[in-house]
Parts: structure tokens; sequence; C-alpha cells
């Protein structure tokens, strides 16, 4: 049993550390998934050139979306005539980062790095949409026509249209918690296995200095499934074991942005050589940020890293519990309560109902496959309202199928539509 204490101490105290910024940052998130939605990200992403680019990797850098939410928001915007630049931009400096991982890194790893972070995935986002512009130039824009008489994006208004504070309270407490709870729970247990058996200095005596370390966080990151927020606790817990900072940002940068699912499916959407620039575009990204941070920023970074956050985990190593009731620790069995109930199983839909339609309508279900999160849900049921006599979609994360309700339905051009997007549909 003190095995299992040391490990819950180790991550009740990189909770507490992180809970005060993380619910400000959910609250942000809210407000952002309101005023900056997917639909006007469409808008101002539809022509080609630097500034294109640069506004896409900007757009991505707040917006609160993992490796895998990002994909339909990006193959939707692609759908809508934005050039592969821009769309490789976003998908870029879109996972890396968001209001809420940079909150959670300002409270761990200092502002310094929660200034970096973001700079990097802006950067990156730049790069690696300039090469694919230059060697994977656009045919021409792919702008889906308008349909007359009838509005199928979510910010068009209607009467009984919810309250933008509470659509935003709505994300940034119960859509949000709900994508990234699980993999916030996973990371922070992780950490908390860290920093109870790892103390300082081990991953020196293991990786030694040189290049290693940073090779290894960026072969364990691309492939891992781990969103910006919940690798910044792992991330801190490595540092505390001895990773240097470089090397632990080489992991937040590489993990957020791949894993094998996202890059699957960018194969589809995309093609190889944009993928092939993606990839290459985050290894040298991380690698080049990982580097200057440590042989030029090593002094800023390690006197703006707060040590309470990585030393408190250390310090209850041995199993004891120092649970006092300040802010810190109401604010951790607040977060722990929004992620209870965000995660508390229920059917995810996307819906649209119309009370005009005919009872003798038809109905056909879909068979989803890929769809990991309530961004994918929005996203495939946005698509699918889209084709013409379509009435009502209702979209179920958990069972992965799509009902769709209407005249003259043709099962190939709908699943044409979930395909587009970057997912399998049968």
């Amino acid at each position: 049993m003190t095995i299992v204490f040391q490990v819950f101490a180790a991550s009740w105290s990189l909770l507490g550390e992180m809970a005060p910024y993380l619910l400000f940052g959910f609250l942000v998130a809210g407000l952002l998934s309101v005023f900056v939605s997917p639909e006007w990200v469409e808008q101002h992403l539809g022509r080609k050139g630097f500034a294109q680019v640069a506004k896409a990797s900007l757009f991505g850098v707040p917006l609160p979306l993992c490796s895998c939410g990002v994909l339909p928001v990006a193959a939707s915007l692609r759908r809508h005539g934005a050039g592969k630049g821009a769309t490789t931009a976003f998908l870029l400096s879109t996972p890396q980062t968001g209001v809420d991982s940079i909150a959670v890194t300002w409270a761990l790893l200092g502002p310094v790095v929660a200034v970096i972070r973001p700079l990097a995935a802006f950067i990156t986002g730049i790069a690696g949409g300039m090469v694919v512009q230059a060697v994977e130039p656009d045919e021409g824009p792919q702008i889906l026509p308008e349909q007359d008489g009838e509005c199928a994006d979510s910010c068009c208004s209607s009467e009984g249209e919810e309250h933008p504070l509470l659509k935003a309270l709505r994300y940034g407490f119960v859509t949000l918690p709900r994508d990234i709870g699980r993999a916030l729970f996973v990371g922070l247990l992780l950490s908390g296995v860290i920093a109870a058996f790892l103390g300082p200095d081990h991953v020196k005596a293991v990786f030694g200095g040189g290049i290693l370390p940073y090779v290894v966080a960026m072969a364990v990151g691309i492939p891992l499934y781990v969103c910006a927020t919940a690798s910044t606790p792992i991330a801190a817990s490595l540092i505390g074991a001895g990773l240097s900072p470089g090397a632990a940002l080489v992991f937040l940068i590489s993990g957020p942005a791949t894993n094998v699912a996202s890059v699957t499916t960018l194969l589809r959407v995309l093609g190889r050589r944009v993928v092939a620039v993606y990839l290459a575009t985050v290894v040298v990204g991380s690698l080049a940020t990982g580097l200057v941070v440590d042989f030029l920023l090593g002094g800023w970074v390690l006197t703006g890293m707060p040590a309470a956050a990585i030393e408190t985990a250390h310090r209850h190593g041995d199993g004891t519990m120092a649970m006092g009731w300040g802010f810190k620790e109401i604010c951790a069995i607040v977060l722990l309560a929004v992620l209870a109930g965000a995660m508390w199983p229920r059917r995810s839909q996307a819906s649209e109902e119309n009370p005009t339609a005919e009872n003798h309508e038809e109905r056909l279900e879909l068979s989803v496959g890929g769809m990991r999160c309530d961004g994918c849900v929005t996203s495939i049921g946005r698509a699918l309202r889209e084709v013409e006599g379509v009435r009502n979609v209702t979209v179920d994360l958990s069972t992965a199928k799509a009902g769709v309700t209407g005249t003259g339905l043709d099962a190939e051009v709908l699943c044409a539509e979930v395909r587009a997007l970057g997912f399998d549909c049968e």
C-alpha cells in the first residue's frame, strides 16, 4: 500500500499546482469556442500565401484541440477552400498548445516555458505550412457551394439558440473536460509514478548527456497519443527526475502534435508528401527548440520554473500526505468534480431537428470509424447536414454510428462527405 500512497501523493501534489490554472483555462477555452468557432476560422483561411499560413498558425495556437480533435476541423478547413499550406500550419500549431495547456504550463514549468511553448507552435506551423505550399502547390480551391435558403452552419442564429455564455460554460466545463479527461488522469498517474520512483539525476544516469535524451523524448512522443494539457505534468516530473528543460520541450512538442492515428488519417486527407513535411517539421522543430532552450535560454528557464510544482511531488515520495485545505486543494477538488461529471457515461450526439420534417422520410445509419472526441462528432454532423435532402443528423460517439434522416438520401454521397474529413464510413 505504501507504493500506492507514494504515487497518489505525488499525483495529488501536481494536481493541486495545476488545478487553479486549468479551471481558468477551461473558462477561456469556452469563451473562445463561442467567439472563435471553426466556422469563423474557415471564412478567413480560403486564400493562399504567407499571410494565410501565418493566420492559420496563429489561429491554431489558442484553440484547445488535441491531435485527434484537430483533424476533422482541419479537413473541414480544406473542404471550405483553405490551401494545403494553411491547413498544414493549422494542423501543426493547434495540438501543440491551447489556452488550457498554456495555463498548466505556467503553473508547472514557469512563465518562460509558457511563452516558449506557444511561440514554438506558431513558428513550426509557419515553417511547415510554407514548405508544403512550396513543394505541394494547390490545384485550386475546394470551396463548397452555398445552399440556397438554408443555413447549415452552427454559427447562424435562431430564435431558440442557447445563450452564448451558457454555450461557453458548457464547452469549457463539459465538452472539453470530456475530451481530455481520460488522458489527463493517465498523465497525472504517470507523473505520479515518475515523481515517486525517479529522483533527481535518474534520467541523466540512464541516458547520460548529449543528444540521446532529446532523441528518446522525441521517439516516445511522436507515436504516443497524449494531449498538450496531459503531457505537461509528465514533463514536469521528468524534469524533476533529471531531464533537461529542452528535452522536456521536445516531448511537449512532438507528443501532442503527432500520434499513429492522426498520421494515418492525414495520409488520406493531404497525401504522402504533405505528411512527410509535417513529420519532418515536428522532428526538426522540436529538436531545434529543445537545443535552443538548453544552450541559450537554460538559465532563464530554470530561474523562472516554479520549484514547488516539481519538488512537492518528490517531497512526499515516502507516502506521507500533506493534504491541507487551502485554495489549491479546493481547486483540485472542483477540477476532479468537473472531470468526473463531464466523463459520466452519456450519449454524445450532434443533431439538428426540423419540426417540418415529413413522416415518410427515410433514415440511413452509417458506421463511422475514427471518432475519438466531441470535435469529431460536431464536424461529422455539420458535414452531413450540408448534403442536399438531409433534414436531421444524429452522431453517437459511444456506438460510432451516424443516423441521417431526410428525402432522396444517397448512402455513397453521405459516406463521401464523412471520408473527406478523414474518417472511415460504411
